[in-house]
């Protein structure tokens, strides 16, 4: 029996690539969409056994569509897809409930087995991942509910920050310059009672900031 998959991501390229490596497997490509809307949409309405989600598309990132499609169906395994080995993004993947992490660069053999892992119901995630993100999921404050007096700005630049966004990029998005940005970053860190943007960026998420 075939798994079923949607597929997510914004590159025509992209896509063809993905219907090309997968091309005469036990994986059939039920249903593509080119943005995070449109995947929450035919995930819900489709009879897909996992989902292959891009991080960064149009009209709401992977990363917000992860956690909605987790709402609506929470036992639909979602794979997260990226050109970013970024950290920030891994932490907040695991926080979200994807079943993995797959990048790019991966081949078509680490691609598959993911997929299959996932859709058996079972983690796809590497012990590499999982020991670089660990700190940050088991930070003691982040899993108290406390209530952190970060002004408006402050709140402003942990969203972006939980975006994945560097300060610099922070700095262009929000109108500010560097320097209040890694002003700003250095008193969420010690408000949150954190040492790093990645723990930072997991409490966010629990928060429901992002």
């Amino acid at each position: 029996m075939s798994i079923k998959l949607l597929i997510a991501d914004d590159h025509e390229v992209v896509r063809c690539g993905l219907r090309s490596l997968l091309a005469d497997t036990d994986i059939e490509i039920v249903a593509e969409a080119t943005s995070g809307e449109e995947a929450i949409q035919k995930a819900v309405k489709s009879n897909v056994d996992i989902v292959l989600l891009d991080i960064r598309m149009p009209d709401g990132d992977g990363l917000n569509a992860l956690g909605r499609l987790k709402l609506d169906r929470p036992d639909l395994p979602v794979l997260m897809l990226s050109t970013y080995d970024n950290p920030t993004y891994v932490a907040r993947a695991v926080a979200l409930g994807a079943a993995g992490y797959v990048l790019k660069g991966a081949s078509r053999e680490e691609l598959l087995d993911a997929i299959r892992k996932a859709a058996a119901g079972e983690s796809a995630w590497t012990r590499d991942e999982l020991r670089r993100v660990t700190g940050a999921l088991a930070t003691p404050r982040l899993n108290a509910d406390v209530e952190v007096p970060l002004t408006q700005r402050e709140s402003e630049v942990l969203r972006q920050l939980a975006l994945g966004l560097t300060n610099k990029e922070i700095a262009q998005a929000l109108q500010i310059s560097y320097e209040t940005v890694k002003e700003h970053v250095q008193h969420i860190l010690r408000k949150v009672g954190v040492s790093d943007r990645t723990q930072a960026a997991v409490w966010a998420v629990r928060k429901g900031l992002v």
